[in-house]
C-alpha cells in the first residue's frame, strides 16, 4: 500500500509533458470510430471484397520501414540496467537541486566563505557537507585507490571507461608545479595497473607550468600571428595555435621578449610534461591536455602540439589536444592545426567539448571593449560542435587522427553517432570516442554505451580540500549546463516509475 501512494503521489506530481514519458500506448486514450457492420452479409459479397482488398493491398507500395536510431533513450529499463535504484534516487535528488539556480548560487556562496574560514568548525562542517553531496557525486573518491576502485567497478560492471582527473588548480610557481608533477605521474602508474583499455588520463598545463608565464607565452604568440616577422627563438613546432578570427584584441601592444629565466621556466615546463608523455607511452594510455580561457590557450596548444610532434608516431595518437566549440574562431583553429599535422606527418588526436568558461570570457572581453569570443547564441555552439565534430569524423574514417566527442546533449551524440554509422567507422574503434562528466548525463552514456559505441566518464578525484575549488569553480561555470539536466531527470523519473510500478504490480 505504501507502494502504491508512493506511485499515485509521484504520477500527480509530474507535468503533462513528464507524464507523457511514463504511459504506454495502451495507457493513452484511444480514439475509436465507430462503425455499423450488417448484421448478416451474403458470403459471395464478403469473398468479392476480401478478393478486391487483396488485390489492392498487393499493388499498393510498401511504406518504407523507419530507419533506426543510432542510439535509443526510450527503454530506460535497459538504459539503467546496471544502475541500483538508491543510485537512482541519490543522481535525480542531486540533479534536481542542482537544476535550482538560485539554490546553486547560495550552496556555492556559503560554501567557498566556511573554506575560507579560519573557524576550524565551519571549515569542518563545510567540507563534511561537500564531502556527502557533490563531491560524492561528481567524483570518484579523496585517494588513488578510492579511484582505481570506481574505474574498475564502472569497467567491469557498465564497461565504461574513465578519463582520469586528479584535481588541481593552477600553479603560480615552479615549486607548486613539481608536486602537480608528482600527482600526475602517480595517477598514469594507477592508470597503467587497471584493466587494459579501462582508463586515460588528463592533465592541466596550467597546474604545471605558472600561470603568469603562460600569459607571456600567449601574448608572444598572438603578437606573432599579428607580426610574422616577429622572431620566437624558444619556439619548436609550426603547428599553428591561432588564426585570423582568434581574439588578438588580449594583446594590444608588442610584448617584451621571454627572459632567460622565463625561457628556463618554460623548458622545465616542457620537460614536465615530455615525462607523463613518456609514462603515457610507456603504458599506452591517451593522455588528454584540457582547454582553458582564452587568455592562456595559445600557451597550452603550443605546448600540447609540441608534445603530439613528439609522442603521436603510431595510428593511435597518445596525446589530445581540447578544442571549444564555444569559441568563434574553434572551427577554423581545429582545421588550420589538423591539416598542418597531417602534411608533418603528425597524427592529431581531437577532444571536442562546448566550453566551460562563458561568465570569465564575457567579462573580459567587455572589459577591453571587446566583442566577446563566444559565438552570440547557444544553437550556434551546437552548429559549430557538431561541424567540428563531422569534420573529425571523416578524418578518422581515412584513418588520420582520432577524436574524443564530449558533450551531454543528445541530438549532438545521435547526429555524431548516425554520421559514424553512415561512414562505416567501426564501433570498437578506439579513435572515436564519446564521453561525459562523472554524475551527468548518464542516461545519453549509457545509450550509447548500449548502441555499442566507446563511451568515457569524465572522472575527478581527490581530497575535499583538493578538488573543491574545482568543483565549485565548475558548478559557478556550469550553472546553465546543471539547469538544463532536463532530460536526464525525466529519464531517471521515468525508470524510477517503472520500477516502484513494477514492484506493485509483483506484490499484487
Amino acid at each position: 500500500m505504501v507502494v502504491l501512494v508512493s506511485v499515485i503521489k509521484l504520477q500527480h506530481s509530474m507535468r503533462p509533458a513528464e507524464l507523457a514519458l511514463f504511459q504506454t500506448p495502451r495507457s493513452r486514450p484511444q480514439m475509436a470510430m465507430a462503425t455499423k457492420i450488417p448484421a448478416r452479409m451474403p458470403p459471395s459479397l464478403v469473398a468479392r471484397s476480401l478478393s478486391s482488398a487483396s488485390s489492392l493491398a498487393e499493388k499498393l507500395p510498401k511504406a518504407p520501414s523507419p530507419a533506426p536510431l543510432a542510439i535509443d533513450l526510450s527503454d530506460t529499463q535497459r538504459l539503467f540496467a546496471s544502475v541500483p535504484t538508491a543510485s537512482l534516487l541519490h543522481s535525480l535528488a542531486n540533479l534536481s537541486a542542482m537544476a535550482a539556480g538560485p539554490l546553486v548560487d547560495v550552496g556555492v556562496a556559503a560554501l567557498r566563505a566556511a573554506l575560507a574560514s579560519e573557524v576550524q568548525i565551519l571549515r569542518a562542517a563545510a567540507i563534511g557537507v561537500a564531502r556527502a553531496t557533490v563531491h560524492r557525486h561528481f567524483c570518484a573518491g579523496e585517494g588513488f585507490e578510492d579511484a582505481g576502485r570506481a574505474v574498475t567497478e564502472m569497467w567491469e560492471e557498465q564497461g565504461l571507461r574513465s578519463i582520469l582527473d586528479y584535481g588541481m588548480e593552477d600553479a603560480e610557481d615552479s615549486a607548486a608545479c613539481d608536486r602537480n608533477l608528482a600527482g600526475f605521474l602517480r595517477t598514469v602508474e594507477m592508470a597503467s595497473s587497471l584493466p587494459p583499455s579501462s582508463a586515460s588520463v588528463c592533465v592541466k598545463i596550467t597546474a604545471i607550468c605558472p600561470i603568469s608565464l603562460l600569459e607571456r607565452v600567449s601574448d608572444l604568440l598572438r603578437w606573432e600571428q599579428q607580426d610574422p616577422t616577429l622572431q620566437l627563438p624558444w619556439k619548436t613546432n609550426s603547428i599553428p595555435v591561432l588564426c585570423d578570427s582568434s581574439p588578438l584584441y588580449l594583446t594590444r601592444s608588442a610584448p617584451d621578449p621571454l627572459t632567460e629565466m622565463e625561457e628556463s621556466d618554460l623548458r622545465l615546463a616542457s620537460q614536465r610534461l615530455s615525462k607523463i608523455c613518456e609514462r603515457c607511452t610507456e603504458a599506452n594510455i591517451p593522455l588528454l591536455i584540457d582547454a582553458e580561457y582564452t587568455s592562456v590557450q595559445p600557451a597550452i596548444d603550443y605546448f600540447t602540439y609540441a608534445a603530439a610532434v613528439q609522442f603521436n608516431h603510431g595510428d593511435h595518437p597518445i596525446v589530445f589536444g581540447t578544442i571549444q566549440a564555444y569559441l568563434r574562431d574553434s572551427k577554423k583553429r581545429m582545421v588550420n592545426a589538423v591539416q598542418a599535422a597531417e602534411r608533418e606527418g603528425v597524427s592529431l588526436g581531437v577532444k571536442l567539448v562546448r566550453g566551460a568558461y562563458i561568465t570569465r570570457e564575457t567579462k573580459l572581453a567587455s572589459s577591453l571593449g571587446a566583442p566577446s569570443p563566444i559565438h552570440p547564441s547557444i544553437q550556434e555552439t551546437h552548429n559549430c560542435f557538431n561541424s567540428c565534430a563531422s569534420f573529425m569524423l571523416e578524418k578518422v574514417r581515412r584513418g588520420s587522427g582520432a577524436v574524443v566527442l564530449a558533450t551531454h546533449n543528445v541530438r549532438s551524440g545521435q547526429i555524431a553517432a548516425e554520421k559514424a554509422t553512415e561512414l562505416g567507422i567501426g564501433r570498437v574503434d578506439r579513435k572515436l570516442q564519446f564521453a561525459q562528466l562523472m554524475g551527468m548525463a548518464d542516461g545519453l552514456t549509457y545509450g550509447l554505451r548500449n548502441a555499442g559505441f566507446q563511451v568515457s566518464k569524465y572522472v575527478p578525484f581527490g581530497p575535499v580540500e583538493q578538488v573543491m575549488p574545482y568543483l565549485l569553480r565548475r558548478a559557478e561555470e556550469n550553472r546553465g549546463l546543471l539547469c538544463t539536466s532536463t532530460v536526464e531527470r525525466q529519464l531517471i523519473r521515468k525508470e524510477i516509475f517503472r520500477r516502484l510500478a513494477a514492484a506493485v504490480a509483483w506484490t499484487t
